[in-house]
């Protein structure tokens, strides 16, 4: 995953990650940390990456957890 649109769409998706399933925000998350690992995708992009994941964080932490949701 390393072409730009792709990185694009993971940067919008981190954004929802408290409207995903504890699955797909795993991945999605995981495809995160790859990109912000690889130092051939340039700088800029990869911190556009990280502030999107912060911030999908950041709105998960918000969400009500069920009992028998781990996060």
């Amino acid at each position: 995953m390393t072409n730009l649109n792709s990185i694009e769409q993971l940067s919008q998706e981190l954004l929802d990650l408290d409207q995903v399933d504890a699955d797909t925000g795993a991945d999605l998350r995981q495809k995160a940390q790859e990109i912000l690992a690889e130092t051939s995708i340039d700088l800029p992009i990869r911190e556009a990456i990280a502030d999107s994941l912060s911030q999908g964080n950041q709105l998960l932490t918000l969400k009500t957890v069920g009992k028998e949701e781990s996060y």
